[in-house]
């Protein structure tokens, strides 16, 4: 996720954290740098909480954008797809966000089974039972209009990325001005004066001494 912030250019992007419950970690912003180092910092225990609010957390991105003119408007959703908290349903915030003209790309993560969560006070790794639901997260995506993508490992994940990267490249029209100084003005003060010397002196004994 890390790597694919950092190859956009002019998109602004925000982040949502969400476990029982969603918050949005950063607004939208183009500070690249920033953003891969609050991905870089997710953990367990960050929201207390326990549970997946996807409903929640589709609806705290969808109130994020709602209200940006950009042309382009694009939701990646990473998990497991097992709604198990929020009070908002995942069909009803993605049928809430494609209102608001926002594609959804789900990204399907982990397995069905024991699996590792964080680590206890020892340093031991604590495992948890987990389900994975790919059924919600392709009608997710159906309804935003976007793609489902089963990330079975990292390699995946950076495949997943990169297409979606491919998919979603944008024409970004370019108004360059170039600075530019006359100097005309210089050049027609100093006629004017050499001028209005020339008829100044032309009835002059200047003038006449140069005649005769």
């Amino acid at each position: 996720a890390a790597e694919f912030v950092g190859g956009r250019k002019h998109d602004r992007i925000g982040l949502v954290v969400f476990s029982g419950e969603a918050y949005a970690q950063l607004p939208l912003t183009t500070d690249y740098a920033l953003i891969q180092e609050q991905i870089t910092g997710i953990h367990f225990d960050m929201i207390t909480k326990p549970g997946t609010a996807i409903g929640s957390a589709l609806a705290v991105a969808t109130n994020r954008m709602r209200e940006s003119k950009a042309k382009t408007k694009v939701i990646i959703l990473l998990s497991d797809g097992d709604n198990t908290a929020g009070p908002m349903d995942p069909i009803t915030a993605a049928k809430i966000a494609e209102a608001y003209h926002i594609k959804l790309y789900t990204i399907a993560i982990g397995r069905n089974g024991r699996v590792p969560f964080g680590r206890d006070a020892f340093g031991r790794p604590r495992y948890i039972d987990n389900s994975l639901d790919e059924r919600t997260l392709r009608d997710i995506a159906r309804i935003g209009n976007g793609a489902f993508y089963r990330a079975d490992d990292n390699q995946a994940l950076k495949n997943v990325f990169k297409e979606i990267d491919t998919l979603e490249k944008s024409e970004i029209k370019e108004t360059k001005y170039r600075h530019t100084q006359d100097f005309y003005p210089i050049y027609l003060k100093w006629g004017l004066v050499c001028l209005a010397m020339f008829f100044l002196l032309k009835g002059s004994f200047v003038s006449n001494i140069l005649t005769d």
